[in-house]
């Protein structure tokens, strides 16, 4: 994918839009983090029909889908949704993101997230982003708190995910908070990470 593509470069990360050309990298990305994702995302549909499914929905002015890449390469490391956007006198969207076995420990999430919320901030013109993300997935929440986000409340009951429904804690940042907790993308690094993922609708 041409440097031209990207919305937004931090150091060693940029994000763009998700394309139809990503299909067979992000199912090989998908299938290889499968035991590591399933406890947070439940079982995924990664047929072409499906990926072609998830491309139609980001056509609607409601959602829309990026990838975190590899500046150096080009290699697809995270990605990130923003569904739900709701315009008006609200200016939200819920925020939803994955990231992948082999390319974990090294902050490209925490790098790539800051961009995809400048983004959201500027381009999109949002002024609140929400994470919904299971109480016990310590390594998710420790990566909105870096962010900046703070915690809001409680949802029981919120997602079905294998099988059951499961409570998730809520999260928020809005334009002026993030201008607050703004670093240089990059700065931050979090050490020794292993699973970074919330809910990943879609």
């Amino acid at each position: 994918m041409a440097i031209s593509s990207y919305l937004l470069q931090g150091p060693r990360v940029a994000i763009r839009h998700v394309c139809r050309q990503d299909y067979d990298e992000l199912t090989v990305l998908a299938q290889d983090s499968a035991e590591m994702l399933q406890r947070w995302l439940g079982a995924r549909d990664s047929t072409e029909a499906a990926f072609e499914s998830r491309l139609q929905r980001f056509e609607q002015p409601t959602h829309d889908g990026f990838v975190i890449c590899l500046r150096s390469t080009g290699a697809i490391v995270g990605g990130v949704n923003i569904n739900n956007i709701v315009r008006g006198t609200l200016q939200s969207g819920t925020l939803g993101y994955t990231a992948y076995a082999s390319t974990t420990g090294h902050g490209y999430m925490t790098e790539g997230l800051e961009l995809l919320i400048q983004h959201a901030f500027g381009e999109l013109g949002l002024h609140r982003l929400e994470a919904n993300i299971q109480p016990a997935n310590t390594l998710s929440l420790a990566l909105v708190k870096r962010l900046g986000f703070e915690r809001e409340g409680y949802s029981t009951a919120f997602q079905f995910i294998n099988g059951e429904w499961r409570d998730h804690e809520r999260w928020a940042i809005t334009a002026e908070t993030a201008g607050e907790a703004a670093q240089p993308a990059g700065r931050r690094h979090l050490s020794g990470l292993q699973v970074i993922s919330c809910h990943f609708d879609g």
